[in-house]
Formats: C-alpha cells, sequence, structure tokens
C-alpha cells in the first residue's frame, strides 16, 4: 500500500500537543501542578496561607498549559523541515519506505518501538522521544486506514 502526502499545520500541532499530553513526565508534572493549585485554594479559603500562594500556583499552572499547549508544538512544527515536504510512503510485510525529492528511508518494523493513533494521524515510534506522523487523511478512504491500522497493529508489537 503507497500514501502520499503532505503535513496540514492545525492537524500537525494537534498531534504535537497529543504526543506531549501522553508523556509520563508531562502528565506527573500536570497532575503535582494542579495538587499544589487545589491545596493552595483550600488553605486560602481556611485562611492557613496568604491568597499570594494561590495566585502563584494558579500563574504556574497557566504558564504550564500555555507552554505545552501553545509553545512546544508550535516552536517544534517550525523547526522541524520535515512539516514542509511532501511524501511518499509505502507498507508492505517487511519495511515501510519513505520517499521525498530528496532521497528514500527504508525502515524495518522491528526498529518501531510502538504505535500511538490520535484523531489526525499514527505516531509511530523509534523511541519514546523521536516518531514519524502518518496522516489519516493520506488514505483513500476508511477500508485503507483500517488496513493500515492492522498492519501497523500486527508489525508493531507493542
Amino acid at each position: 500500500m503507497t500514501i502520499h502526502f503532505g503535513y496540514d499545520k492545525k492537524q500537525v500541532l494537534q498531534a504535537l500537543r497529543y504526543h506531549f499530553i501522553t508523556r509520563p513526565e508531562i502528565k506527573i508534572l500536570l497532575i503535582v501542578v494542579n495538587v499544589f493549585t487545589v491545596v493552595s485554594a483550600v488553605l486560602v479559603y481556611m485562611h492557613k496561607i496568604q491568597p499570594i500562594s494561590f495566585l502563584i500556583f494558579s500563574i504556574l499552572w497557566f504558564l504550564l498549559i500555555v507552554v505545552i499547549w501553545r509553545i512546544l508544538p508550535s516552536s517544534i512544527y517550525k523547526k522541524s523541515h520535515t512539516f514542509q515536504d511532501n511524501f511518499s510512503m509505502s507498507f508492505n510485510e517487511n519495511a515501510v519506505v519513505l520517499s521525498t525529492s530528496r532521497g528514500e528511508q527504508a525502515w524495518q518494523w522491528k526498529n518501531f518501538s510502538t504505535f500511538v493513533e490520535s484523531p489526525y494521524f499514527f505516531h509511530l515510534y523509534f523511541n519514546s522521544r523521536s516518531f514519524f506522523l502518518v496522516p489519516k487523511d493520506a488514505f483513500k478512504g476508511i477500508i485503507e486506514v483500517q488496513e493500515a491500522r492492522k498492519l501497523i497493529r500486527d508489525k508493531i508489537i507493542k
């Protein structure tokens, strides 16, 4: 099966947000900041601490969300030339072959450690930080998306 695609900026930004939110260290950080914010709100209500503590944790929570939701995805999108290119990608039983005007790269299925499916993409992970986005809208229809999903599930063992 061969697909041809380029990237849509809005979809890529959403996929990058999805990637960051699913990272364990980001989840833990969000939980810790939220717990401290709630605890500081309760302590302010009970007059145990000054309101400035609640304000500081609220600002910290807001900044964290802005960084994860806006700044990180935008900076990665701007720095990466990958998202400006057009690709052809072939899926077969042995490998995934990616072609651009500059050349070709083949990856054996064993090179992928895992995959994640988000609303617009299949995220094919080489390791916990390195991945390739395969847009679902590059497939001709729902049947091809389902075939690709089955092939990816069969070949990449989580």
